[in-house]
């Protein structure tokens, strides 16, 4: 795995050993069988957990270095995206004391509580902040399209999503016809709402690192996978 940074060749050996990433055959919401399936919920362990949280800390690290990225606040979608953003807040603070030390995160309820102190967000309030998305991986963009609803209503302006997995697969035809060329989800939020969008690892880098972690027919798989569905952007 030599020619992915050590911090993703990291991640990607967590994933498979922790049985986050896994090879077989899976159902998607779009009715594709897809040779291969990344879950982040699964990062529930202590150990995988410190992986991803790494991984993500290190890849914001890496955009904000390179100037792609600037950000006040880190935010989580409910519900996956929660325990994200709150252990890659506490990276960030570890990895880089000087400059996320005081880094702040919220995320939002499913359901606005009506007492208390009630309201969409809890933690950082959003008004006038740039909100850094963390979550696991776009599929459509409609979650996406939510989160950013809601920091906007907030008064908080959206600086970038960052995600576990860009699996760089196209969008369903609106007709059916998969064998037409289409756009990814992240590809079409990019064009809408302009952000940066950064992934930990795409599909390339998995083809890329599995091998001697996954079988030669497993790998097979997802290329031909991967050559029918990738996106056109």
């Amino acid at each position: 795995m030599a020619s992915l940074a050590p911090y993703k060749a990291d991640f990607l050996r967590a994933a498979v050993k922790g049985g986050v990433l896994k090879f077989g055959s899976f159902e998607l919401k779009s009715k594709r069988i897809s040779p291969y399936f990344f879950n982040a919920g699964d990062f529930y362990r202590a150990d995988l957990l410190e992986s991803i949280a790494t991984a993500y800390a290190k890849t914001i690290i890496a955009a904000h270095s390179s100037g792609a990225l600037e950000f006040d606040v880190v935010f989580g979608p409910a519900y996956k995206g929660i325990p994200l953003a709150t252990a890659t807040t506490i990276k960030l603070g570890q990895l880089d004391a000087a400059t996320y030390g005081s880094m702040c995160y919220s995320f939002d309820r499913k359901e606005a509580k009506d007492h208390g102190e009630g309201g969409n967000i809890v933690g950082a309030p959003l008004k006038g902040k740039r909100v850094l998305i963390v979550d696991d991986v776009i599929t459509a963009g409609t979650a996406k399209r939510e989160a950013i609803a809601k920091i906007e209503k907030e008064g908080g302006v959206v600086a970038g999503i960052v995600v576990a997995l860009d699996r760089m697969e196209k969008l369903p035809s609106p007709d059916g016809d998969d064998s037409k060329p289409m756009p990814s989800a992240i590809g079409e939020l990019r064009k809408e709402y302009g952000l940066p969008i950064f992934a930990i690892l795409t599909l390339d880098d998995i083809i890329e690192g599995v091998k001697g972690l996954a079988s030669e027919e497993d790998i097979r798989k997802t290329e031909e996978y991967r050559a029918k569905y990738k996106a056109s952007d």
